[in-house]
């Protein structure tokens, strides 16, 4: 509803290739601005720039593959037991608690749609089209809102792929969200 078949069918330029020295150097700087700036943020966007620095050295290739696999599965089983474990129906279902999940869906709603018009904004002063699908990507669902975006591209255009492009705003709404969340931290444990 946002974007017209037309906007749909903007193909983006080729993504220049990002250097092996980027590549390591984006976590590490990352991370030091983030330690000076909001060091709440630090432990919870460390461990993204830990993992993304295991990845791109390609120094421990064995334990960057077992975190990218069989780590992150059992940590995810394991978090959604103890979290399932300590749920009761009579404390989850309550007023409060759908009210947090409504408003996560808006919040979701609205950074989807913000992101779909930001890309239209910029197309007004860009001479590069961007095409406002990727502008929904920005959201912390990786991949998935990538994969979205791709997919109602391709839909459009077959020969659109819009993936690559979209992974860019994918893990800058991670990065916010982390950064969001430390902040957010700071101020409830303040309290």
């Amino acid at each position: 509803a946002l974007t017209s078949e037309k906007e749909r069918k903007i193909r983006m330029v080729q993504l220049r290739t990002v250097s092996k020295r980027e590549k390591i150097l984006f976590p590490v700087v990352l991370l030091l601005l983030v330690a000076l700036l909001l060091p709440d943020a630090a432990p919870l966007l460390g461990m993204f720039c830990f993992g993304n620095l295991m990845r791109e050295s390609g120094v421990v290739e064995r334990l960057s593959d077992t975190v990218q696999n069989g780590l992150i599965n059992i940590v995810t089983i394991f978090l959604g037991l103890s979290v399932g474990a300590k749920l009761v129906a009579d404390k989850f279902l309550q007023p409060q608690t759908l009210g947090i999940l409504l408003l996560g869906v808006i919040a979701f709603g609205i950074g989807t749609a913000a992101g779909v018009l930001m890309a239209k904004l910029l197309n007004l002063c860009s001479k590069n089209k961007i095409n406002p699908l990727i502008g929904s990507a920005g959201v912390s669902a990786v991949p998935m809102a990538a994969r979205v975006s791709n997919k109602v591209g391709l839909a459009s255009d077959p020969q659109n792929f819009l993936l690559m492009h979209a992974m860019g705003p994918n893990v800058a709404g991670v990065i916010g969200s982390a950064i969001a969340a430390g902040v957010m931290l700071k101020y409830v444990l303040a309290m």
